[in-house]
């Protein structure tokens, strides 16, 4: 099993809420006049988080250990990165009287659900397949019995199983959404991995703060949306409590923040109607596809979520139909997304290889700084109505 994140470093002792760019980059200060997410909880299946983190205390919830063969309990963080992503999340600012990082969605709750197998290399990558298709397909379950509405799986295995996606469907029938990172291997075979392949998952891959696709971050037909994921300082387990990581975990936790943001401010609203909305309010790159297999159908602008949803649509119609049907993929050629604008759709031309885009000077969430590298497609403008999208998951 593999965490989709790279091994952490930690942060340097300064203001932390200043290092921590994506929050910035999103409107963060202007998001949270709008939502904190309060009232959403926000399952972490993970490695266990340490609720006595100071940017964490009175976030985490009880939860739950599926992790037996692991000391302690969902508390009992064995990696550090469950704390994380919760962090990520829902980190309060709190340590230092209030000079640590903040979450996306600070008035979010964290339900732990502690997993085994992100000590990696402990296992064969078989072993670690079947283990995680045998106790995350409960976890799942357990998660939305338990009132979850956003299931954050910042994990992926290279197979995976009936069960697996009988849990994701599971999920979506009780009414949640199920995030996953997509992996960190594009570099090494880029092979498809689980659960972000799975019917249902909403997939996440990752962007820097200049706006460029990470080189690391997976791409094929899982790949629904992309987020912030490289030089991310956040709240993490161990050690000195704070780290700087880069992986398609950290843009998984990003995106089910905004989905907590936007449910928070919503809460009579659908799973399908909150993705829905992500997906109609996503950075809009140049290019003739509604997706590419780098960038999904877009990023994520929480504040745009907020302000401007347009219509959620049917509450019953979920907006990518990967549950029953499969489309075909289209391969995406090397270029970049224009610079986002609140306007209407325009159509930007891209040469080949350019230099990433600038900064937007309208400040917050504007989207310019998700810029993709390789990747590119159209894809649908501030309030325009979105169509049922098909998966080009195989």
């Amino acid at each position: 099993m593999l965490l989709v994140g790279i091994a952490s470093v930690p942060a340097h002792a300064e203001d932390f809420r200043a290092q921590q760019w994506h929050l910035d980059a999103m409107g963060a200060e202007e998001i949270w006049q709008l939502s904190t997410g309060k009232g959403v909880t926000v399952a972490v299946i993970d490695t266990g988080v340490e609720k006595q983190n100071p940017d964490l205390r009175g976030q985490v919830l009880k939860g739950k250990d599926f992790a037996t063969d692991n000391p302690g309990d969902e508390y009992t963080d064995y990696n550090g990165h469950g704390t994380g992503m919760a962090g990520l999340i829902a980190g309060t600012g709190e340590r230092d009287g209030g000079n640590g990082a903040f979450g996306l969605a600070p008035g979010a709750k964290i339900l732990p659900v502690r997993v085994s197998g992100g000590d990696s290399g402990t296992k064969s990558q078989a072993a670690a397949d079947e283990e995680f298709n045998r106790v995350v397909p409960d976890a799942i379950r357990y998660a939305v019995d338990s009132g979850a509405k956003v299931i954050n799986i910042s994990m992926a295995v290279g197979a995976g199983s009936s069960k697996l996606t009988e849990s994701v469907k599971y999920a979506l029938d009780k009414g949640a959404l199920v995030f996953a990172g997509v992996g960190n291997d594009a570099e090494k075979g880029n092979r498809q991995m689980y659960p972000a392949a799975t019917p249902g998952v909403v997939g996440v891959g990752a962007v820097d703060n200049k706006g460029m696709h990470v080189p690391m971050s997976q791409h094929g037909d899982q790949v629904d949306i992309v987020a912030p994921g490289k030089d991310m300082v956040h709240a993490c387990g161990g050690g000195t409590g704070m780290c700087t990581t880069v992986g398609t975990s950290d843009a998984t936790a990003l995106a089910s923040a905004a989905a907590a943001l936007l449910w928070s401010k919503h809460p009579d609203w659908t799973n399908n109607q909150v993705l829905k909305v992500m997906l109609n309010t996503v950075s809009k790159p140049a290019g003739g596809e509604k997706r590419s297999d780098f960038l999904g159908y877009g990023a994520i602008r929480p504040l745009r979520t907020l302000k401007t949803p347009g219509d959620p649509g049917p509450a019953d119609v979920r907006p990518i139909d990967d549950l029953t049907e499969v489309a075909t993929a289209t391969p995406s050629a090397p270029e970049t997304l224009p610079s986002a604008d609140p306007g209407p759709v325009e159509t930007t031309t891209v040469a080949p290889a350019p230099a990433p885009q600038a900064a937007a000077e309208e400040g917050g969430d504007t989207g310019l700084w998700i810029g993709l590298g390789i990747g590119a497609a159209v894809l649908l403008g501030v309030g325009v109505a979105v169509p049922v999208l098909r998966s080009r998951r195989g």
